[in-house]
């Protein structure tokens, strides 16, 4: 019976990364899928559930990608409301690689430490990424800040966060370097989940700060969305703080993404969004 992964893209083209990572993970073909949406997901959803028997319905699988997060929750909402007693197969949600990403990099950051009463900031957290980290700082009992050009938009992720997950997150509008180091003032950790180009940070900006003890950069592409954190730092220590660099937890993202599409293939009925992935996330760092 081969395992047969279904790639449920968002974009109109299916991504790439997404679809190799599939192979690696385990799946014997991936059928990759642009512009789906909530509205024509439906069918495709019946093909999988449909067609094999139960006891071999887990050698079936969805991923849900794409660059677009509400629309990839609505196309998550929409394939989980097709499925209903025996007739259901395991799915996978981590659209733009938000929640892989995000595990691997707060799982470093929690690694041998507690971050309970910390204040951290997500600098860029408007995004995929900076959300689902956002979150899963937050759960680690972090209190989380997260920083954007535009109030309304950073005040719309806030509201959209704690509407899912229930957790109360600060919206701060910083549109320059400074008013980014400023608003580090008091925080304990820094992670830089912005657009890929634009560095968010100067170096000086918290090689300086007196309370900063994590700083973690999610941007590989140069230059660095931290200024002076290095793409392979994994605990570096400088200027008396811990630093991560994209590539230092990206090997753990990987890694993360691999093993949770083999899980899809042991049962029919896992559905892995950002807290279960998390939790395989926590079982690999280190």
């Amino acid at each position: 019976m081969k395992k047969l992964l279904y790639q449920f893209d968002t974009d109109p083209l299916p991504a790439v990364f997404d679809n190799v990572v599939g192979y690696d993970g385990g799946a014997d073909q991936v059928c990759a899928y642009g512009g789906i949406n909530a509205k024509n997901v439906g069918n495709l959803v019946e093909g999988a559930i449909f067609t094999r028997g139960p006891k071999d319905k887990k050698n079936t699988a969805l991923f849900i990608g794409g660059g677009n997060l509400p629309e990839g929750e609505a196309v998550l909402a929409a394939v989980r409301a097709k499925f209903f007693d025996r007739f259901r197969v395991s799915v996978m949600f981590d659209c733009n690689g938000s929640n892989t990403t995000a595990a691997a990099a707060v799982a470093w950051l929690a690694h041998g430490r507690s971050l309970e009463g910390k204040r951290a900031v997500v600098l860029g957290g408007s995004g995929p990424v900076g959300q689902r980290a956002a979150v899963l700082l937050a759960r680690e009992g972090a209190a989380v800040s997260i920083t954007g050009r535009k109030l309304d938009v950073v005040q719309a992720a806030c509201d959209s966060i704690k509407s899912r997950f229930g957790s109360v997150l600060t919206a701060i509008e910083a549109t320059t370097n400074a008013e980014r180091a400023a608003a580090l003032n008091g925080a304990q950790i820094v992670l830089a989940t912005g657009a890929a180009g634009i560095t968010l940070l100067d170096a000086n900006s918290w090689q300086d700060s007196a309370t900063l003890e994590l700083v973690a950069d999610a941007n590989a592409s140069p230059p660095a969305g931290i200024a002076g954190v290095g793409i392979s730092d994994r605990e570096t220590i400088s200027h008396g703080k811990t630093l991560f660099g994209p590539l230092g937890f990206g090997a753990l993202k990987l890694a993360l993404h691999r093993a949770c599409i083999a899980r899809l293939f042991e049962r029919n009925d896992l559905v892995l969004d950002v807290q279960e992935i998390y939790a395989i996330a926590k079982t690999m760092v280190g």
